[in-house]
């Protein structure tokens, strides 16, 4: 019974001692930082523009028809519209007839396949086939923005010292 009371009391102790830490610690930190010691040079405005650049207000619809137009007449004929189409099918006709057989339309896989079956048995086995997975794709960042100037400097700005 009487190490009911012994750990009731240590834990009692434990409890205020905590207490009595964590006030004394949050006593002696700041509630607002100093104020840094060196003072930035005043920036000469007469080198500055008076507005702010802006992007273009030219949509993205607008961007799209003017990558079509290439010769700039305001009208984008049928040949300009279907000019992405034909470079896309010339790469695929490689025999140059102006058809697309199945090999030819089907040539990276082939080709793939190909080098997977390195005992050419034109079959491939299960560790063949590993080797034909798709590379995980790397995300892209969401943001490309610079950094800021006072970021990259890093050093530039003095901390306060403790």
């Amino acid at each position: 019974m009487w190490r009911y009371f012994v750990g009731a009391g240590a834990a009692l102790l434990l409890g205020v001692a905590a207490m009595f830490l964590f006030r004394g610690s949050a006593a002696q930190q700041p509630l607002v930082p100093r104020a840094p010691t060196a003072v930035a040079e005043p920036v000469e405005e007469e080198g500055l523009p008076q507005e702010a650049p802006s992007a273009s207000a030219r949509t993205r619809e607008q961007k799209r028809f003017d990558r079509y137009d290439k010769d700039r007449n305001d009208a984008i004929s049928r040949d300009e519209y279907l000019a992405p189409r034909k470079k896309a099918f010339a790469k695929l006709d490689t025999n140059g007839d102006g058809k697309l057989s199945f090999d030819e339309w089907a040539i990276k896989t082939t080709t793939k396949f190909a080098g997977a079956d390195k005992d050419k048995s034109g079959a491939l086995s299960r560790a063949e086939f590993l080797t034909t997975a798709p590379k995980p794709r790397k995300a892209r960042p969401k943001c490309a923005c610079p950094k800021p100037a006072a970021a990259a400097a890093g050093a530039a700005v003095d901390e306060p010292e403790d």
